[in-house]
């Protein structure tokens, strides 16, 4: 099961004047802090509301201090129940996140669209290959491999320079 877990935070931003400059300070400083481990969090403006429904902007200002309300969105996968989405998202994103009030306000299942059509893929592939085409095929897969390791390490001469 593949969920998408939806954490709000409390970002406080100091020495502001209008909320506009708080949201966008508040993003900036939460985008340094999972940035570049966790660049695959969505982060946008939270939602807050009076109780009568009344729709507040994410960002209360006081004496040039600012509490700014914000959504990170991360999609967990592989989980057994939605209670261990919402760990693991909590953990990862607090781990990040020092002294930043985290709470969990939805999680939502959601279907892998590359397995549905990995699946498909492999039922319509025969399955009468010949020995020849998988040692051809296990050659791609280790030149491959090797490519992408060039890609990852940079070369001596980039690092001195």
């Amino acid at each position: 099961m593949h969920c998408r877990v939806v954490v709000e935070a409390a970002v406080p931003v100091f020495d502001v004047e209008t909320e506009d400059e708080a949201i966008r300070i508040a993003i900036s400083k939460t985008g340094e802090m999972l940035n570049p481990e966790l660049n695959y969090v969505e982060i946008n403006m939270g939602e807050r509301t009076t109780p009568s429904g009344e729709e507040l902007p994410p960002a209360f200002i006081a004496a040039d201090e600012a509490l700014v309300a914000l959504e990170l969105e991360m999609s967990v996968f592989n989980v057994e129940r939605e209670e261990h989405a919402s760990r693991i998202a909590r953990k990862e994103i607090g781990q990040r996140l020092e002294n930043i009030p985290l709470e969990v306000i939805s999680i939502e299942e959601f279907e892998d669209e590359d397995e549905d059509d990995e699946s498909a893929d492999d039922e319509t592939e025969s399955t009468d290959e010949t020995e020849s085409d998988d040692d051809e095929s296990s050659e791609t897969d280790s030149e491959a491999t090797e490519s992408d390791d060039d890609e990852i390490l940079p070369e001596f001469e980039d690092l001195v320079e």
